[in-house]
Formats: C-alpha cells, sequence, structure tokens
C-alpha cells in the first residue's frame, strides 16, 4: 500500500511520534529547514535526512488514494478558495464546471478584484476562461434538444449556478468543507533572505483565518508555490489556535502556463496530490482526488508524500528554466561562430531523450514564476547546507539576466554608443504571447539598460497589456529620473504602427504572432466542441467552441485588456445561458469601448504590415529581434537591417 509521510501528531496516526523529526519549542521544523541562512545554523542539531520521511515503526495498511469509496466518510459540500488571482480564479471556475452538486466560492478582499469577477469583464484573460466563468456562475435554463430521430426529443436540465465571488472571508470559511490556499507567495523585499526567501505572510494569514474559523475537519488544500516543508508550518499554525484538532493539509501544486491555463486544467498530463500517511490523511486526499475524478483520468492522478509534493513544483520550474537558459547559453556562442541557434536547437529537439519543448532562444523566461521559484529554491539549498546546489541554480539566473543585458548592450553598440536624440520602437512587453500579464517581463530590464542612455523617447506598443500595467512596473525605475511621459521618455501606445513611426530602432520583445511577417494564421470554420479539444470525461454539450474573432479597439485598447475571445459558446447554447449580468453605468472598459472611435476586427495572430512600417522608420530601419519571430530574407528585402538573437550579425 502506499505511504505517505506524516507531518505531526494526529488522532489516527499510522506513524509513531518518535519516527519523525522532532520540533524543538521555540522554532518550528519550517524555520530550521527553510528560513534561517546556513551562516548562521548549527547544523549539528538538524537531522540527518531533513524533509525525508522516516520509516515507521508500527505499518498498517492505509486506504487507497485512487479508490472512489475511500472518501465515503469525507463529503465535501463546500469549497473555499482563498486568493482570486491567476490561480485561484482559473481553478476554482473548473472545479465548479465540473462538480455543480458542490458550492464553490472565491473569496478575496480586493473589493474591486471579486466585482471584476462577477462581471462580464474578467479580470484573468485566459481563452476559454469566459465560458466556463459563464457556465457555472451564471447557470444554465432548461431547454429541449432534438434526439437521435426527428421525434424524440431530450430535456436538458437547468442547471443552478454553483461558482460565486465574494469578500466575506471569515463568513465562507466558516462553512467550508475544504480551504484552497491560493494566496500570492511573491518573493520577499526585505529582511532575512530579501530577494530570494518566499515571503509567506499572505498563507499565515489565511492559515490564522481557517484555524479560527474554520469546522474541525476542515480539509487545506496548498495550491499556491511554496517551500518544502510549508506543511509543517501550516499545522504549528492551526495546533497554535486549535490544539487537538485536525485538520489535514494536503499540497496540491499548479501545473499552469499562462495563455493554455484552461487548457491545462481541463487536459492536465498529471495532477499531482500530497498528503500525510495517515487515515485522515488519505482519506483527505482520496476527496480532492474524487473533485478531479470527475473530468481527469484517475491514471493521471499521482498521490505522493506531501514534501515530494511540495517541492516537485519548484523543481518542474527550475528544470523548464533551465533548459531556456542552457538554449541561451548556446544562442551568445552561435553569434560568434556564424551557427545559427534555431537550426541547433531543432536538431537537438529531434532527439527523444531531449524533445523540442523550451529550447527556443530568445531573452529568457519571465513572468511571476520562474524566476521566484528557482531563487526560493536557492534560498532553501542555502538554508540546508548545500552551497554547491545553491550555486548551481543561481547560474540559471545569471544567464538569464546575462542574455536581456547581451541584447540591449548590442542594441546600444548598433546604434553607435548612444542613444541620444534617438526613439526606440518596442513591440511586445508581456513576457509571453496569448497573456496579458506584464508581470517580471524581460522589457523590463531591456528598457532599464536603453533609458542609461538618455534616449529621446521609447514607445512600446502591446496588444494585451494595459498601458496602467506597464507603467505600474515601469514605476519601479523611477528613482533618480522620471521614466514615464510627460516627464519622461516612455509612452505606452494603443497602435504599432504609431509606435514604429519615425524610429531609429524596432526591437521585438515578446513573441506575438501578430509580429511574424508569414503568412496569417487561418481559422478553421469547423465547430471545434470540447470533446474534440481536451480529454476527460467533460460532456460535449457543457461547452461547444466556435472560432470567433471579438471587436477590439486598434486605436484605443480596453482596460483592462481583453484576450481575444476565439472560443465562444456555440450559438445553440446561447439559449440555455441565463443573461449575463450587468454592468454598472459608470463601467470604465465599457465607457472606453464605446468612446474608443473606430474599431476593426483584429486578433493576435494577424501579421502587422511591415511594408508599411519600413517606409515609416528612420534610415537605415534597423529590427532586433529578441524573439526569432521574423524571416531575415523577407525582411532584408524590405530594406531592413535585421539583427537576431541566435545569429551572427549580418552587418
Amino acid at each position: 500500500m502506499y505511504q505517505t509521510p506524516s507531518l505531526g501528531r494526529s488522532d489516527d496516526s499510522a506513524v509513531d511520534s518518535s519516527s519523525v523529526p522532532g520540533t524543538p519549542s521555540d522554532m518550528s521544523m519550517f524555520a530550521q529547514a527553510y528560513s534561517i541562512p546556513a551562516d548562521s545554523m548549527d547544523m549539528g542539531a538538524l537531522p540527518e535526512r531533513v524533509g525525508t520521511p522516516q520509516p515507521s515503526r508500527h505499518h498498517i495498511a492505509l486506504p487507497d488514494i485512487l479508490h472512489p469509496e475511500t472518501a465515503s466518510s469525507v463529503p465535501i459540500r463546500t469549497i473555499c478558495c482563498i486568493g482570486a488571482g491567476y490561480v485561484g480564479g482559473p481553478t476554482a471556475a473548473v472545479i465548479a464546471l465540473h462538480n455543480p452538486h458542490i458550492r464553490v466560492v472565491v473569496v478575496d478582499r480586493d473589493q474591486r478584484r471579486i466585482d471584476a469577477w462577477k462581471s462580464r469583464h474578467l479580470p484573468i484573460h485566459e481563452p476559454g476562461l469566459e465560458d466556463v466563468v459563464r457556465i457555472a456562475r451564471d447557470g444554465a435554463a432548461e431547454t429541449r434538444r432534438r434526439g437521435d430521430s426527428p421525434t424524440r426529443h431530450t430535456m436538458d436540465a437547468a442547471r443552478q449556478p454553483n461558482l460565486f465571488f465574494s469578500t466575506a472571508c471569515i463568513e465562507t470559511i466558516e462553512v467550508a468543507d475544504m480551504c484552497l490556499i491560493s494566496v500570492n507567495t511573491p518573493t520577499k523585499t526585505r529582511g532575512v533572505g530579501a530577494g530570494r526567501a518566499t515571503d509567506m505572510a499572505a498563507l499565515e494569514g489565511a492559515c490564522r483565518d481557517i484555524a479560527m474559523h474554520a469546522k474541525a475537519g476542515c480539509i487545506l488544500v496548498e495550491k499556491s508555490t511554496v517551500p518544502c516543508k510549508t506543511g509543517q508550518l501550516i499545522k504549528d499554525i492551526m495546533e497554535a489556535h486549535r490544539p487537538g484538532v485536525v485538520f489535514p493539509v494536503l499540497s496540491n501544486p499548479e501545473f499552469l502556463s499562462e495563455g493554455t491555463a484552461i487548457r491545462d486544467l481541463m487536459q492536465p498530463d498529471r495532477v499531482v496530490i500530497g498528503c500525510e500517511s495517515t487515515i485522515s490523511g488519505h482519506r483527505a486526499a482520496a476527496a480532492l482526488a474524487n473533485l478531479y475524478a470527475a473530468w481527469v483520468p484517475r491514471s493521471r492522478i499521482a498521490p505522493i508524500g506531501i514534501w515530494s509534493s511540495e517541492l516537485c513544483k519548484l523543481a518542474a520550474n527550475a528544470m523548464l528554466a533551465q533548459r531556456i537558459s542552457s538554449i541561451n547559453s548556446i544562442s551568445a556562442i552561435c553569434e560568434r561562430t556564424d551557427a545559427d541557434v534555431g537550426e541547433i536547437a531543432k536538431s537537438i529537439g529531434l532527439d527523444p531523450r531531449i524533445g523540442p519543448q523550451f529550447l527556443k532562444a530568445g531573452l529568457g523566461f519571465g513572468g511571476s514564476c520562474f524566476r521566484k521559484d528557482i531563487a526560493s529554491l536557492t534560498y532553501l539549498a542555502e538554508s540546508l547546507g548545500l552551497p554547491e546546489v545553491a550555486a548551481y541554480w543561481q547560474q540559471v539566473l545569471t544567464m538569464n539576466d546575462f542574455q536581456r543585458d547581451r541584447f540591449a548592450g548590442h542594441v546600444i553598440a548598433t546604434l553607435n554608443n548612444s542613444l541620444r536624440g534617438k526613439k526606440v520602437a518596442i513591440l511586445g512587453y508581456a513576457f509571453k504571447k496569448n497573456t496579458g500579464d506584464a508581470r517580471e517581463s524581460p522589457a523590463l530590464d531591456v528598457i532599464r539598460i536603453l533609458l542609461e542612455e538618455g534616449p529621446k523617447s521609447i514607445t512600446i506598443y502591446d496588444p494585451l497589456c494595459s498601458e496602467a500595467d506597464i507603467k505600474r512596473e515601469l514605476s519601479v525605475l523611477e528613482r533618480d529620473y522620471a521614466v514615464s511621459m510627460p516627464d519622461g521618455p516612455v509612452e505606452v501606445v494603443p497602435d504599432p504602427y504609431a509606435a514604429c513611426g519615425n524610429s531609429n530602432a524596432v526591437l521585438i520583445l515578446t513573441d506575438w504572432d501578430m509580429f511574424k511577417n508569414g503568412k496569417p494564421v487561418t481559422q478553421s470554420s469547423k465547430p471545434v466542441t470540447i470533446a474534440e479539444t481536451y480529454d476527460g470525461a467533460t460532456p460535449t454539450d457543457v461547452l461547444h467552441l466556435t472560432p470567433r474573432i471579438e471587436r477590439v479597439t486598434i486605436n484605443k485598447p480596453p482596460t483592462p485588456p481583453r484576450t481575444p475571445k476565439l472560443s465562444p459558446l456555440a450559438p445553440e447554447l446561447n439559449t440555455r445561458l441565463l443573461p449575463e449580468p450587468p454592468c454598472p453605468a459608470d463601467c470604465v472598459v465599457c465607457r472606453s469601448s464605446s468612446s474608443a472611435g473606430m474599431s476593426v476586427e483584429t486578433d493576435t495572430t494577424t501579421p502587422i504590415d511591415w511594408a508599411h512600417i519600413s517606409k515609416t522608420v528612420r534610415e537605415p530601419r534597423w529590427v532586433f529581434d529578441g524573439r526569432g519571430v521574423l524571416d531575415a530574407r523577407a525582411m532584408v528585402g524590405m530594406g531592413f537591417r535585421l539583427e537576431t538573437l541566435g545569429r551572427a550579425s549580418m552587418y
């Protein structure tokens, strides 16, 4: 039978307490293993195998986590998801979609964010998310559907809403059978471990609220990315506020990629559930497994130890980031040897032991995960007395920074080592395509270096990132001088042609399809259903996805930005949908859309007209491709001088 580690004392523990690493009275095991720098630790006081479950003296059969009946005594009627961000919102929506008998409530203290989730203008921009939210949040009416023959009809029962959003955190926790903790865990900016350690303040606060208000037996599920041994921290908090009360703690890390989050949730390659080796722990894990089994095959649900579950998310992101830094290091060699990094990536990607994923040379990784998780991993290694391990993973971050610095330095050197009186156009600010997330973008580091040369202006265009989000990210650069207009040189514009006009250089910093100079991506006219798109037990009559282009404004994008809608509900399902909640009279999004002037139907896959841009930029028409999206021969044919990362300069 599968065995998992125990977090500590429990009413039905299958592990003798003497076999579990002890917790000093003045410091939790979490603090020993993570929070204290290695140079100030008494390494002799640490167990020989920190974080590794010790063998149990008494082995008893624990219930099978993947058996549906294991959780028969653990009914789940209400789920509270704490945190309405990029993880909590989409995850809760998909769980609610596939479990209509369960009430799912997403809570957050940010009233504006909750209001956005309740409206028709969601705060998260993911393809397919609006469809999922609309079904689960608004419900569907009863309707008659034609059967196999013209005389037979099937009645589709009405679906009641079971997804709710609220700021009533305490009231929701009080009635919840399961709490998903999806709060932000950023990198600390001050104090011990600043710049590397994980800031656990929000998670600790959520756990205290649960400890003080949740009913006994409520299952706690870690969804946030946390350092190893966080489960012990949670147990310590619960024991401090509710001694003797059992609260099973599970680890269920998310493996979502922005831009494909709904696809990742609908069709996961694995669902990792970490639990403690107790009867209550296994039953709690089985209850969570049953929720996922509503649409995920049980063969893809992986029960593992809680420490392994917590660490596997950090390890997975570190491995992916390592591949990016590895191919970027090769790109630097290619530029000195006339080799082509694209050809190299293609050839080594054909090796089945390596594969083609994450071998695209560029400006390096960005976003809110990779850098944060590797920094957390290096700090964890140092805290455990493993400086060599920390140095190994630190080099992944060093190479990432080197790639951005090298690219920006090459731009400056090509423009005669001076940007005085010159305009630089930047196409793309988001850290990757198909997302409006401006956090931790490589563009920020490139702009920082360019600003040091005193350019006349830097104009930024991105199809989804809002002007407010970009300016908020750029505000960290405002130390000695202003950055954004009117006092600074940086301006965010809603039109790529306005951004490039009269510029001395054009920089491509995001791999949006619209920046490619190839043929436009064609959309099939055949309706695509969820069953054709996603695996699992998704009923085909829940969501029908039909390619369609949403109206977006080219000369004044709405705020917040909206992902082009490529998968709305099919017309026959519209009759089942209940009306969307009306927007208030002062809705910013509606007001900006109605007063934007001329709008055209467009999406992020329609290529821009590079031939037109070639007539508006200044000679010698420099273009610096930081993402490898442009065809060199075509660009040179239009009169551009193209410099591409990973390829030797032609000039």
